[in-house]
């Protein structure tokens, strides 16, 4: 039902076909207990993210303005380049636990760890722009998830077919739009309508944190049913606490990504 690529009926299903329902399944998926699979990935996280952080620096020094003739104080910000390998480390951990659900108590902190370290990177060489970008950007990222959960428990917010529908179409949309750009950016196209502080830009940017914010509650539907089901296997927690983790992760680079659009 979600639009989440890791939560969906058929990874569940899968599951199950692997061999999880050729005995009585005795200890079935918990709130609490996917709860402590969230809780444990974000401490991952918030570790690794610290070091991430601790390795981008920023030095200063004097150059010529070739304009005015004089000496101007110019800052240079060191992003280390493996952090480019933490991310495609953790989209490959976070794609090993969709298409094998078994390995999520392994694979899910796995994806923690690399996430974190490459989030700690990006977010330390925004704060160097823009400083306090970053508090900024978390405060809101966790108004908008409880928000979002209140709206949902309370029922305001209901995951109807044609709001899965709405939600689906336009995260696949997105989705074809990072890919377009990306390929193209490969073959030297300077794609800068939607990353500019213009109306058009920031208006694409908070179209996309709302649609992330609209993912969150496909994904707290998925995870309900799933627990209200009584028959899902308890390990399947990891793939839960995984899934809403990859919407948090996208919901937060979209809304700094959007602050330092009008920040510019």
């Amino acid at each position: 039902m979600a639009a989440n690529p890791v939560l969906n009926d058929k990874r569940f299903e899968q599951v199950i076909a692997e061999g999880y329902g050729t005995a009585p399944i005795t200890r079935t998926m918990t709130y609490g207990g996917t709860m402590s699979a969230l809780g444990v990935l974000f401490a991952i996280i918030c570790v690794t993210g610290w070091f991430g952080w601790s390795q981008v620096h920023q030095t200063t020094g004097t150059a010529l303005d070739e304009a005015t003739g004089q000496l101007v104080t110019v800052s240079t910000t060191s992003f280390p380049g493996w952090t480019i390998v933490a991310a495609l480390l953790a989209v490959g951990f976070a794609f090993a636990t969709i298409f094998k659900p078994k390995w999520g108590p392994a694979t899910a902190p796995l994806y923690a760890v690399c996430e974190g370290a490459f989030l700690g990177a990006i977010s330390a060489f925004y704060n160097q722009m823009y400083s306090g970008i970053v508090v900024q950007a978390v405060l809101a990222t966790l108004s908008v998830v409880l928000v979002m959960f209140v709206l949902y428990v309370t029922r305001i917010v209901k995951v109807t077919p044609k709001f899965v529908l709405i939600t689906v179409a336009a995260t696949l949309g997105i989705g074809v739009m990072y890919l377009v750009t990306f390929l193209l950016q490969l073959f030297g196209a300077n794609i800068a309508f939607w990353n500019s502080p213009t109306p058009l830009g920031i208006g694409i940017s908070v179209v996309i944190c709302i649609v992330a914010a609209m993912n969150l509650a496909l994904d707290f539907a998925f995870i309900e049913q799933s627990v209200e089901a009584g028959t899902t296997p308890r390990r399947l927690e990891w793939l839960a606490a995984l899934g809403v983790t990859v919407t948090i992760v996208w919901l937060y680079l979209e809304i700094l990504r959007l602050l330092s659009l009008l920040r510019r």
